[in-house]
């Protein structure tokens, strides 16, 4: 079900790969999946690729409609308050932005609801076949879980819509007039609420960097004279007003996109379990505590309590492990290479020095991810959000220290300003290229080397036949694409983590280090603008369709950036000091004394500003406020209505005998 402009039309948007038929049998494993696919009312098409064949599925609005309402999933009406979707009332409930009845999130539940539902209600056993194998499907048993057990589906992933895809790539990823505007209801539209909130802050970000760019170019390059000592501080103290006000107008524009999405969810990282209809009488709760629970509300209350701190202990003590091991492995390794690189002379050997530093540092990030994941498993966690946002602290603490730790040992230890702005361009470039690699050239190194696999094993297959073996349907080509997934592992991050780290990094790199080299920010301007192609063109082209998710915000990237602003105030306070007390004596001259005051009024204001401007705009504000008042309303309309008809079946003496009770 998908459409243009409100038409809805059939697309198949879910692949499922299984075994090519080499038997004729009765009871045929595939065959009798797709027969129930088609009883629970969905569309099948069947393709046969070089060593599998595909099972392409759609489920047209109807189906769509009446797994939504099995499933409860509240959608906004038009009266402004969420309620249980019905298809019988499909017409009260808001549309897309692309005019489509469900969101991809929302299709892709029901898509899991309908294929995971196909349950055998026969009450009794029954025998699948498959190439002269024979395994038993259970009475109430999922067959789509079955045949994954039994290795019969090999994988499902959701495909791309290729009348969608090209319009995105026409409007949007080979569409470099627009620079940062982009289309950011139809990315929603098609990739779901994260991925849109995702590229709409890279688009805002980077619109926002024209000005400090302008800005930081004018510092580098005109000299100023009598006042050259003043040009680094106002430069300072712009960039960091700058930065808190970014992020407060983000806050406004985000809380924007979610009210025009129909998306009503809190901003923060808690919505996830309650936007997937989870509760809190969900939550893993340890045996323990469960036993405790009885009818008593203080006994309750006690098991809630320590059921919390139990969690808290836990988390504080994964994050003491992460702390401790950066401080004791990493540390010295990177101090290692910041010395090793300033007594190097050769430029051509520095830069060849950190390309080696960047790969080996990749490696052994990755493998301290995989570790955190591994922590955080051992957690307890209200959602998949939240174990999400505790795996991205603990990892953006392994980067924050590989990535600037040696710039520190160049400013603290050495006060070498030109080492220093050397390699902030060393490393901004040498960044650059090293993520557009990833991010362009190792997924279409992996889905060339996947065809190569399949062709070689077809021709091995097909004798001595010389002929080129071509890869026909889209479908085939989708499956050998990689997946959109981190790079510290898929158990919770999608490819996000990679793209908003690397955003978060070079956000870093130049506010911690404005006043030392303030012509990075036209460089990070410049950068940006690519990312936006180069990052749509890897979505569009070269990587399967990504999963949906639930959440609606940046999430803990957020707290991280406004922590890089508390940094930079810091660091940058550091610089200054550095540049006034050239004889290193660290004595509180007045220059010294100003510099102080200036870092303490920095602060004052980088969270008076987050007071002074709104979090969401006035419309916002006003338009849930009138949704809460609708409801209320209607409610207390239904409420008297049902007391009224309650007290009207009542007979007369039933009703005097309830007036003498109220009247006593």
């Amino acid at each position: 079900m998908n459409g243009s402009n409100g038409e809805e039309r059939v697309v198949h948007e879910v692949a499922m790969v299984v075994p090519k038929r080499v038997l004729e049998e009765e009871g045929n494993c595939v065959e009798v999946l797709v027969t129930e696919l088609k009883k629970r009312g969905m569309v099948v098409d069947r393709v046969v690729g070089l060593a599998d064949e595909f099972l392409k599925v759609a489920a047209p609005l109807e189906t769509l409609g009446n797994a939504a309402a099995e499933l409860h999933i509240r959608k906004p009406t038009r009266l402004g308050i969420d309620l249980p979707f019905e298809m019988q009332g499909s017409e009260a409930f808001f549309r897309q932005p692309d005019g489509l009845l469900f969101s991809w999130f929302e299709r892709f539940r029901c898509y899991q609801h309908l294929l995971y539902g196909i349950v055998n209600c026969g009450g009794y056993d029954v025998t699948l076949k498959l190439d002269g194998r024979e395994f038993c499907w259970a009475a109430g048993e999922s067959l789509v879980r079955r045949l994954e057990s039994e290795g019969v589906i090999k994988q499902m992933f959701p495909l791309h819509d290729e009348f969608k895809r090209k319009e995105l790539l026409q409007t949007w990823a080979l569409n470099w007039w627009n620079f940062t505007n982009q289309p950011t209801d139809q990315i929603y539209s098609y990739f779901g609420a994260k991925i849109g909130v995702y590229f709409s802050f890279l688009g805002m970000y980077t619109q926002w960097l024209i000005f400090p760019a302008l800005l930081g170019f004018i510092v580098q390059m005109v000299d100023f004279g009598s006042l050259q000592f003043l040009a680094l501080p106002s430069f300072f103290v712009s960039t960091i007003l700058w930065a808190a006000l970014f992020l407060q107008f983000w806050k406004r524009k985000n809380a924007a996109l979610l009210a025009r999405w129909q998306i009503n969810c809190l901003v923060g990282p808690s919505q996830g379990y309650r936007f997937l209809g989870m509760e809190w009488s969900s939550l893993p709760f340890p045996k323990e505590l469960i036993k405790n629970i009885g009818d008593e509300r203080s006994k309750e209350k006690a098991a809630y309590q320590r059921y919390e701190w139990f969690a808290y202990r836990k988390r504080f003590r994964n994050d003491v492990l992460v702390i401790m091991s950066i401080i004791c492995l990493q540390l010295p390794f990177e101090l290692a290479y910041a010395h090793i690189y300033e007594i190097i002379k050769s430029d051509v050997v520095k830069y060849i020095l950190t390309a080696i530093y960047l790969l080996v540092i990749q490696y052994l990030t990755r493998l301290g991810g995989k570790v955190s994941v591994k922590l955080i498993n051992r957690e307890i966690n209200e959602s998949v959000e939240y174990r999400a946002n505790s795996l991205i602290y603990k990892v953006f603490g392994l980067y924050f220290m590989q990535t600037y730790i040696g710039i520190f040992y160049h400013v603290l230890l050495h006060r070498n300003f030109m080492t220093l702005r050397q390699v902030l361009i060393q490393r901004l470039i040498i960044s650059q290229v090293f993520w557009t690699l990833m991010d362009g050239s190792l997924p279409y190194l992996k889905y060339s080397y996947r065809k190569y696999k399949a062709r070689t094993k077809k021709k091995r297959e097909g004798g001595s036949s010389t002929g080129k073996i071509q890869i026909a349907s889209r479908v085939e080509k989708e499956y050998f694409k990689p997946t959109y997934s981190a790079s510290i592992g898929v158990e919770l991050e999608d490819g996000l983590f990679d793209d908003s780290l690397e955003l978060a990094l070079q956000f870093g790199m130049i506010m911690m280090f404005a006043c030392a080299f303030p012509l990075a920010f036209a460089l990070a301007a410049v950068s940006n603008i690519m990312e936006i192609r180069t990052n749509a063109l890897k979505l569009l082209v070269t990587l399967r369709r990504p999963l949906p998710r639930a959440a609606a915000t940046i999430g803990a990237w957020l707290n991280i950036w406004q922590f890089l602003i508390v940094m930079s105030i810091c660091t940058n306070s550091a610089l200054l000091v550095c540049l006034y007390d050239q004889e290193g004596k660290w004595k509180i001259e007045p220059g010294l004394a100003a510099i102080l005051i200036m870092e303490h009024v920095l602060l004052l204001l980088k969270f008076g500003l987050s007071r002074l401007v709104p979090e969401e705009p006035a419309w916002v504000r006003a338009s849930r406020v009138k949704n809460v008042t609708q409801a209320q309303d209607m409610y207390c309309k239904q409420l008297l209505r049902s007391i009224s008809g309650e007290f009207n079946s009542m007979t007369k003496p039933e009703q005097e005998q309830q007036e003498d009770s109220e009247r006593r």
